[in-house]
C-alpha cells in the first residue's frame, strides 16, 4: 500500500513495477498452459507453404523454454522480495515488463497471424535487450543471467520467425533466406554478447544454432550454424572465466 504521509515517494512506484513485472512473468509462464501447442507457424496461413526450413532448429532445442520459465518467475520473485526499491532492478522493469506482457499472449498471435507475431517476438527482444542495458550488475543468478538466457533465445528465434514468414510470403527461397537469417542471428548476437557480457546470452544463441546442426547434418549451412555456435561458446567460456 502507498504510504499515505508520503503520497509521492518513489518507492510506491517501485513497488508497483515490480508486481507487475511479477504478474506479467506469471502470465507469461502460463501461457502456454491455456492455449494450443505452438509448433512453429501453421504454413497454411502464408502463400507459401514453408516446411522445415533450414533455419528452423531441431524440436528438442525449444525445451530452452523450460529453464527460461523457471528462472524468470525466480528472477521475478527475487525482484519483488529482495529488491523491490532498488534503483538498479527499477531502471529495467518497464523495458521487462513490456515484453513479458508482449510475450504472454505471443502464442495465441503466433496460432492465428504469423506476420503480426514476427513483429511481436521483435519487440520482446528489444524489450529484453533494454532490459539488459539498463538494469543491474549485481545479484546477476537473480537478474542478468535469467533475462540473457531469455534475450539469447528470441534472438535466434525473432531471426527464424522473420526467416520463415520472408519464405512463406515468396520474398526468397528457403536456402537464401536461412543463410540470410544465420548471418543477421550471428551479426546480432556477437556484437551484443560483447556489449552485454552476460554468459547466458551467446549460450542461449549458440544452443538454437546446436538446433539447426541436429536439423541440417554437417552440410554447408549446418557447418557454418556449428562454427557460429562455437565462437558464441568461446566468448561466453572468457565472459565465466574473466
Amino acid at each position: 500500500m502507498p504510504d499515505l504521509e508520503h503520497p509521492d515517494d518513489p518507492r510506491d512506484g517501485a513497488k508497483l513495477k515490480a508486481v507487475l513485472v511479477l504478474v506479467a512473468t506469471i502470465a507469461f509462464v502460463l501461457s502456454p498452459l491455456l492455449s494450443q501447442p505452438f509448433t512453429g507457424f501453421d504454413p497454411a496461413q502464408m502463400p507459401i507453404q514453408v516446411d522445415d526450413p533450414p533455419i528452423q532448429p531441431a524440436g528438442y532445442a525449444f525445451a530452452i523454454w523450460g529453464v527460461i520459465y523457471l528462472w524468470l518467475l525466480a528472477s521475478a520473485g527475487f525482484g519483488l522480495i529482495r529488491r523491490d526499491t532498488a534503483p538498479d532492478w527499477d531502471r529495467a522493469r518497464w523495458p521487462l515488463f513490456a515484453s513479458l506482457a508482449i510475450g504472454a499472449g505471443w502464442i495465441a498471435v503466433a496460432l492465428s497471424a504469423p506476420v503480426m507475431a514476427t513483429i511481436l517476438i521483435w519487440a520482446m527482444l528489444i524489450g529484453a535487450v533494454l532490459a539488459l542495458l539498463h538494469g543491474t550488475n549485481q545479484d546477476r543468478a537473480w537478474f542478468a543471467l535469467p533475462l540473457g538466457l531469455y534475450a539469447g533465445w528470441l534472438t535466434a528465434a525473432s531471426c527464424v520467425a522473420l526467416g520463415t514468414v520472408a519464405m512463406g510470403y515468396g520474398l526468397g527461397s528457403q536456402t537464401s533466406l536461412s543463410w540470410i537469417m544465420l548471418l543477421a542471428a550471428l551479426g546480432i548476437a556477437l556484437p551484443l554478447a560483447l556489449r552485454l557480457r552476460v554468459a547466458s546470452y551467446p549460450i542461449a544463441v549458440a544452443w538454437a544454432l546446436i538446433g539447426i546442426v541436429a536439423a541440417n547434418g554437417f552440410g554447408p549451412f549446418g557447418i557454418a550454424a556449428g562454427l557460429g555456435a562455437a565462437a558464441l561458446l568461446t566468448l561466453a567460456l572468457r565472459q565465466i572465466t574473466a
